[in-house]
């Protein structure tokens, strides 16, 4: 234990909580904090140490994980709360949540301007709840590896399946909102397919029966599509996330080149307005059910 970076997971969520569960059964010593109440008492549990407070989980770190939803909430506990300033010289503070790159960029800035000691790094991922559950994972680095990695690549490493380091930092999040931007279209692509399966007299499992094996089965088709079957919708990433992640794409990039993005983004507003906004991304069916 002692050869292992201390860490601290900050944002207990879909994905903070399955980070601090894998980095605990790794042999790492966690320290834990979440804004909300309640979702740390299995971790404690298991050998976590709960912080008083964001500023007081960090304080010890060598290794801090930020897994908040917002690039406001991401700057308010950060810098607000004290986070940045409670962290030890050299430490590294790994921001894994998505919050689009302006706001990557702006806050690396105010960083390196006000605590220039500690090293920001952008590291998003590739994954939903199963795989952070499974730490099977890719890891989208970027920033100073040469200076960070020696801590935070044995992090990295018991969290997920691989890293793949991208080159200065914003690009981690800028490959985020492609592989999202993906998975949004991929996500409302099924979800169009399946009900058009079920209108035709199919089920979804005889769908996938004639994907399966062949060159358009994508695997992360498979438990949607049981989801939509089964009306099983809950959440592994909320609709609203999904639009959320939609919408920084859309802002990253050139609408006149994503009209397909555009409209999923419309679509997947008026799902999450409709009172799905909290349920699986594959609840858009149950919206398109209702047209």
């Amino acid at each position: 234990m002692s050869n292992k970076p201390e860490v601290a997971v900050i944002g207990l969520g879909t994905m903070g909580h399955p980070f601090a569960a894998n980095l605990l059964k790794a042999g790492f010593n966690v320290h834990v904090w979440n804004r909300s109440p309640g979702k740390d008492e299995d971790l404690v549990a298991a050998g976590a140490k709960r912080g008083a407070s964001a500023a007081d989980a960090a304080r010890h770190a060598d290794v801090v994980i930020s897994m908040l939803p917002t690039p406001r909430v991401t700057e308010q506990v950060l810098f607000d709360e004290g986070v940045l300033a409670a962290l030890k010289e050299e430490s590294v503070l790994a921001q894994m949540g998505t919050i689009g790159v302006d706001a990557t960029l702006k806050l690396a800035k105010r960083s390196e301007d006000e605590f220039p000691n500690v090293i920001w790094i952008d590291a998003p991922v590739s994954g939903s709840k199963k795989p952070a559950e499974d730490a099977t994972l890719l890891v989208l680095a970027s920033g100073d590896e040469k200076r960070a990695s020696n801590k935070v690549q044995p992090v990295f490493d018991a969290i997920g399946k691989g890293t793949r380091w991208l080159g200065d930092i914003g690009a981690g999040s800028r490959m985020k909102l492609v592989v999202n931007a993906w998975l949004v279209m991929l996500m409302q692509g099924t979800t169009e397919t399946a009900l058009l399966a079920q209108e035709l007299g199919f089920t979804t499992d005889d769908l996938w029966s004639v994907l399966d094996g062949g060159p358009l089965a994508a695997p992360y088709m498979k438990p949607k599509l049981a989801k939509i079957e089964n009306n099983d919708f809950s959440t592994e990433m909320a609709l609203e996330w999904g639009l959320k992640d939609a919408l920084l794409a859309l802002d990253a990039g050139k609408k006149d080149t994503l009209p397909t993005l555009n409209e999923v983004a419309k679509v997947w507003k008026e799902a999450s307005d409709s009172g799905l906004a909290k349920e699986d991304i594959s609840s858009v069916s149950e919206f398109l059910r209702k047209q």
